[in-house]
Parts: C-alpha cells; structure tokens; sequence
C-alpha cells in the first residue's frame, strides 16, 4: 500500500509538471505570435528542449534540437534563445529555463 502510494504521488507529480509545461509553452507562444514571430516546427523543437530538458547552453540545446531535425542550425538556436530572452521568456542567469 505505501509503494502504491508513493506510485501515485510521483503521477500526480509529473502530471502537474506536465500541465505547468503545457501552460508555459502556451504562454510562450503567445508572446512569440503577439511579437510577430511565425510559430514554425524548428521554434516548437527548440521551445520543447528548453522546457522539458536541463540544457545549460546553446550548443547542447544545439546538440539535442538536430537529433531532432537535422535541418536545425547554431544560428537558429541563438536567434530563438535571443528572441526568447527579448520577450522576457528566459533569463540567462536561469540557465534557460522558461522564466514564468
């Protein structure tokens, strides 16, 4: 019984971390839109690493994005990390991480 309940807390854990990235991804899309930024599938792979991997730079977020889509650039990681700074959606010193 108690494993079983340890069971379910981790679910309900990594269901609330699963809404709470749902609810800042929306939110990050939002503003990109509001900022006049097409919401391509190269943003949206970007956007899905920074939110649910632990990625201290741009090269691992690099790295881990043409796994991926291989079609996915360096430039194109720092223009979205730069984008995604200027809409107050990260902050360098969080190590990009979504900052709301």
């Amino acid at each position: 019984m108690i494993q079983h309940t340890s069971e379910q807390q981790k679910q309900d854990e990594n269901q609330q971390k699963y809404e709470k990235t749902q609810m800042q991804r929306e939110i990050v899309i939002q503003r990109l839109k509001e900022q006049g930024c097409r919401i391509t599938k190269q943003r949206m792979v970007l956007l899905d690493i920074i939110l649910n991997e632990n990625c201290s730079s741009c090269k691992e977020i690099y790295y881990k994005a043409s796994r991926i889509d291989s079609r996915i650039g360096t430039a194109t990681v720092y223009r979205m990390i730069n984008t995604l700074e200027e809409i107050g959606a990260i902050n360098r010193r969080n190590m990009y991480k979504i900052d709301w």
